[in-house]
């Protein structure tokens, strides 16, 4: 293993050991998938939604996730609630900004999450993440098609740069940027877009791992690389069976991960920007 492996592996083993408790205000369409995911991955899973209660709980997390897939007025007030209780505390901040573009209000939404609090990370399709940095790409529902490679190489680092947060474009590859540098995660499977919350999962994931690592792009990097090896263990059992089946077996993977899970199932490569501020691909 070179270095950045064993760094990344390290970091699987660290999330099993301390169980790391994770505050999600998540939307109604996931919270089970969620929860269950985090508890096969090795967190603990806190849903808290009350106005009265979340600065309280996000306080005492280890990472603080803000998904706006079923938002309503109210609970983005409490969303930014939790969000600067956790700036306060030292707690990292990851959003998820589902269905951005598709209408204003949702948009807006992130935004004003974006404006009132520093967030750490920012996952989302491409589509999310472009329309979150004025850049026009078509989004249907909270679904987008994937962009090129290199274009969500491009995006993911001025993304990084307008945000001030790290940023991960996931796709059929993962893209994750700090502004300077570009990753690019091979991994997971197409069944995985055929169940509902599994980017909501995703991201949660990803604040199982930023809560136990300080150096953020690392713990996004190991996040989205053992969530893909997990799919696609899930899918070499699955895959003529179908989403049901696949669904049940991904859980299982989660559980059964391991520092040599990512062998045959994920890969990692790594790209400097270039004086355009576009990835070297």
């Amino acid at each position: 293993m070179n270095t950045l492996e064993n760094d990344i592996t390290a970091l699987l083993t660290k999330v099993q050991r301390t169980k790391p408790l994770i505050h999600n205000m998540t939307n109604v369409v996931v919270t089970n998938f969620t929860a269950n995911g985090l508890y096969a991955l090795g967190a603990s899973p806190v849903m808290a939604y009350a106005p009265e209660e979340v600065a309280d709980m996000a306080k005492i997390a280890g990472a603080l996730v803000l998904n706006i897939g079923t938002l309503t007025k109210e609970q983005v007030e409490a969303m930014i609630i939790a969000g600067k209780s956790a700036n306060e505390h030292g707690v990292p901040v990851l959003l998820d900004p589902v269905g951005a573009g598709a209408t204003a209000f949702r948009t807006e939404s992130a935004l004003r999450i974006l404006r009132e609090v520093k967030v750490s990370l920012v996952r989302g399709n491409a589509a999310e993440i472009a329309n979150l940095i004025g850049e026009s790409r078509e989004i249907k529902g909270v679904d987008a098609g994937d962009g090129a490679d290199n274009e969500n190489a491009g995006l993911g680092l001025r993304a990084s740069r307008q945000l001030d947060a790290i940023v991960a474009i996931t796709g059929k590859e993962d893209v994750i940027s700090d502004g300077s540098l570009c990753r690019i995660v091979s991994g997971g499977d197409a069944l995985l877009t055929q169940v509902t919350g599994a980017g909501c999962l995703l991201t949660s994931v990803l604040g199982a791992f930023t809560a136990v690592e300080k150096d953020l792009l690392l713990a996004g990097t190991a996040g989205l690389a053992f969530y893909g090896a997990a799919a696609s263990r899930a899918a070499e059992r699955t895959s003529e069976i179908g989403p049901g089946s696949f669904q049940v077996a991904f859980l299982d993977e989660l559980a059964k991960l391991h520092p040599h899970s990512l062998k045959g199932h994920a890969a990692v490569r790594e790209f400097q920007a270039s004086a355009t501020g576009e990835a070297l691909i």
